[in-house]
């Protein structure tokens, strides 16, 4: 059944903006992003929002619903009240292009900083061999989308803009992670990297990030805190820094 919902859109650029109201048809089934295009193909025809699949699969569309990082393709419109004004705005943590529309290259630029996968020298493409159980751990952290809703919530960059230099994310320390877990990745110094040069410690595993994920990734769980473990195993226990010495892999 359809009816009219009360959404305010936040409209402007990197120079300022406010948000706007506006009354939107709302038929049953939808989505916020089908309300948005609506709202942009018989109101505001210049309202800026990035999308792709609209399927939840390619992460373009993340906003903040009612100041909660979400993908507007995935959040649908029958778990509001018809009766209740519904909020849109851009991610916060990213400078804004125009309207929901957010530049998201501080991300590109930490995924330059993560060192790439290191198989053996001496394997050559299409004579990877792994046994299914070693690569399950590692398997959960390649659902991720890159939709940058953990990089938007983690209160590390969104709170302190000084932090953003030395501090990756959680999306890419848990890149770090996936690789460092994989049975044929040689580039054993990822810990201390993860640590040193991308700012593992600033992470406080408050599991904000963990939260939004649309995937589930257990990104806090199963990728900061074993990494954070094995960071300072290498650094401060002293029979995994002799072993380490000794049995180089």
């Amino acid at each position: 059944m359809a009816y009219n919902a009360s959404v305010r859109v936040w409209r402007g650029d990197d120079d300022g903006g406010a948000l706007q109201e506006f009354s939107v048809e709302v038929n049953e089934g939808e989505v916020v992003l089908d309300v948005i295009h609506r709202l942009q193909a018989t109101q505001v025809p210049d309202l800026a929002v990035r999308w792709n699949c609209k399927a939840g699969k390619c992460g373009s569309c993340s906003a903040e619903i009612n100041g909660m990082p979400k993908l507007m393709c995935m959040t649908r419109m029958s778990t509001f009240d018809p009766s209740e004004t519904i909020t849109v705005t851009p991610l916060r943590t990213f400078p804004v292009i125009r309207d929901l529309v957010t530049d998201v290259s501080f991300n590109y630029e930490k995924a330059r900083e993560v060192p790439s996968f290191t198989p053996p020298k001496d394997l050559q493409p299409g004579e990877y061999r792994m046994a299914q159980e070693d690569v399950n751990r590692s398997q959960e952290f390649r659902k991720c989308i890159e939709c940058f809703l953990c990089q938007n919530t983690c209160h590390v960059v969104r709170d302190h803009e000084e932090n953003k230099k030395a501090f990756a994310g959680p999306r890419y320390l848990m890149r770090q992670a996936e690789l460092d877990m994989h049975p044929l990745d040689t580039l054993s110094r990822r810990p201390e990297q993860a640590h040193g040069d991308n700012g593992l410690g600033f992470c406080n595993i408050t599991k904000c990030c963990t939260e939004v994920c649309p995937e589930h990734i257990k990104i806090t769980d199963n990728a900061l805190i074993p990494m954070k473990e094995r960071a300072v195993d290498r650094k401060y226990d002293p029979v995994v820094w002799l072993g380490n010495k000794l049995f180089r892999r």
